[in-house]
């Protein structure tokens, strides 16, 4: 069965960083596009940072540029979100999805992915 599953969220005073795993099982990531989304309360869901199945494509979403940093281990089936520099603003519920056949030039829409993991907290907040 396919899942995925974040870890490492937290509470983190602003300034501070967290790295987010999201963990695979039951298939092989090297053959899909990963990609890191959040949910704040009364907010749509919104592509934070996605990448290509071997890592040639990455896209990140404008507010995070320059301060998160999205990368794979396929051969610990594992993708990361090294998170600098957080703000009160970047407070979500962080979810991993994966998918096949995405299309690269809308590589972070939600609709664009099948599979979900359950979502990990991050807080930031002095």
């Amino acid at each position: 069965q396919l899942q995925l599953v974040e870890s490492g969220g937290g509470l983190v005073q602003p300034g501070g960083s967290l790295r987010l795993s999201c963990a695979a099982s039951g298939f092989t990531l090297d053959y899909y596009t990963i990609g890191w989304f959040r949910q704040a309360p009364g907010k749509e869901r919104e592509g934070v940072s996605c990448i290509s199945g071997r890592g040639g494509i990455i896209n990140y979403a404008n507010s995070v540029k320059g301060r998160f940093t999205i990368s794979r281990d396929n051969a610990k089936n594992t993708v990361y979100l090294q998170m600098n520099s957080l703000k009160p603003e970047d407070t979500a519920v962080y979810y991993c999805a994966a998918a096949r056949g995405v299309a690269m030039h809308d590589m972070c829409a939600t609709r664009q992915y099948a599979y979900w993991g359950q979502g990990t907290q991050v807080t930031v907040s002095s």
